[in-house]
C-alpha cells in the first residue's frame, strides 16, 4: 500500500512538473513574439515621425472638409447615390485613429500577454489617450456642423467605457443618436460595411478616416494577400489624402494577419518562422 502511494505520488510529481515546464515554454514563447514588438510599440510612443505624420493627416483632413461642404457632389463612399441634400457626415474608427490604446500594447510586452488577455479591462479603466490630432480636427468638424460617426470593432460590452473616455478627452459624439456602432450590435460582426451603409441613408459621407484598410473597404476586399491588399489601395488611389486618410499603426492590423492567412491559431513557432519567411532580402 504505502509503494503504491509513493508510486501515484511521484506519477502525480512528474504530470505537475510537465505541466508546468509546458506553460513556462509557452509564456516563454508568448515573450519571445512579444519581444518583436517591442520596436513598433516604441515607434509609435515615442517617435517625432510618428506624431509628425498623425498631425499632418489630421490637418489635411481638416484643408478637404472645407472643400467637401462646398462641393454638392462630394461623397467618400464609392457607390453612393441621390445624397446631395443628405446631411453631412464623416466615418472614423476609434483604436489607434482617435482613441491610443498604446499603454495597452507596452503592458502586454512588459507582462508577456497578448491581445485579447487584459482588454476588456483596459477599456474599462477609460484610460485611452488622444489620437495626436484627432481631438483638434473633430472639434473643428463638429463645429461645422458634420455629425461625425465612431464605427468601431470594439465590442459592445465597452460601449459606456468609450463614451466616457471620449467625454473624458474632450472629443465630441452626439448624445442625441446612436452614432458610436459597435461590433457586436444590431448583429453586427467585424466587417464594417454594412455600418458604413446605414451611415449613408441618411447623410452625405464627406470623408473616411482609419488604421487599417478593413476602415474603408468591405472584408471581401481587405482579408485577402497583402499583394492583393496593396492592389486595393491602387485601386482607390484617388481617394487617398482627399476624402479618405489613413493613421500609421505598426503594432497591430489586418496587414499582419495577412501574412499568416488570417490563422490566428499558429504556434509562436510557426508564427515567428512566418514572418521571418515574409522578409523580402530582394525584390
Amino acid at each position: 500500500m504505502k509503494a503504491r502511494l509513493l508510486q501515484t505520488l511521484f506519477f502525480a510529481q512528474v504530470i505537475f512538473c510537465s505541466t508546468f515546464i509546458v506553460a513556462a515554454e509557452s509564456n516563454k514563447d508568448i515573450r519571445a513574439l512579444q519581444e518583436q514588438n517591442i520596436m513598433s510599440v516604441l515607434f509609435q510612443q515615442t517617435s517625432a515621425e510618428r506624431l509628425a505624420a498623425s498631425l499632418q493627416t489630421f490637418e489635411t483632413a481638416k484643408h478637404a472638409l472645407d472643400k467637401a461642404l462646398v462641393d454638392p457632389t462630394w461623397s467618400a463612399l464609392p457607390g453612393q447615390t441621390k445624397y446631395q441634400n443628405k446631411k453631412p457626415a464623416i466615418i472614423l474608427d476609434v483604436d489607434e485613429t482617435v482613441l491610443d490604446n498604446l499603454a495597452y500594447q507596452a503592458r502586454g510586452i512588459l507582462d508577456g500577454t497578448s491581445y485579447p488577455t487584459g482588454w476588456i479591462a483596459w477599456g474599462n479603466e477609460v484610460a485611452a489617450t488622444e489620437v495626436p490630432g484627432a481631438k483638434d480636427f473633430l472639434n473643428y468638424a463638429h463645429s461645422k456642423g458634420v455629425t461625425i460617426f465612431y464605427v468601431t470593432n470594439r465590442v459592445a460590452e465597452l460601449k459606456n467605457a468609450t463614451q466616457q473616455n471620449l467625454t473624458k478627452l474632450g472629443i465630441p459624439w452626439d448624445q442625441s443618436k446612436d452614432t458610436i456602432l459597435m461590433r457586436g450590435e444590431n448583429d453586427w460582426g467585424s466587417d464594417k460595411g454594412s455600418r458604413r451603409s446605414l451611415v449613408s441613408e441618411e447623410h452625405r459621407v464627406l470623408m473616411l478616416i482609419g488604421d487599417n484598410l478593413g476602415d474603408f473597404v468591405d472584408a471581401k476586399d481587405n482579408l485577402v494577400t497583402p499583394d492583393q491588399r496593396k492592389d486595393m489601395i491602387q485601386a482607390y488611389q484617388e481617394y487617398w489624402g482627399t476624402k479618405w486618410f489613413m493613421l500609421q499603426n505598426t503594432t497591430y492590423g489586418d496587414w499582419e494577419g495577412a501574412i499568416y492567412n488570417f490563422d490566428y491559431s499558429l504556434s509562436p513557432d510557426a508564427v515567428h518562422e512566418t514572418r521571418i519567411n515574409s522578409l523580402q532580402p530582394s525584390r
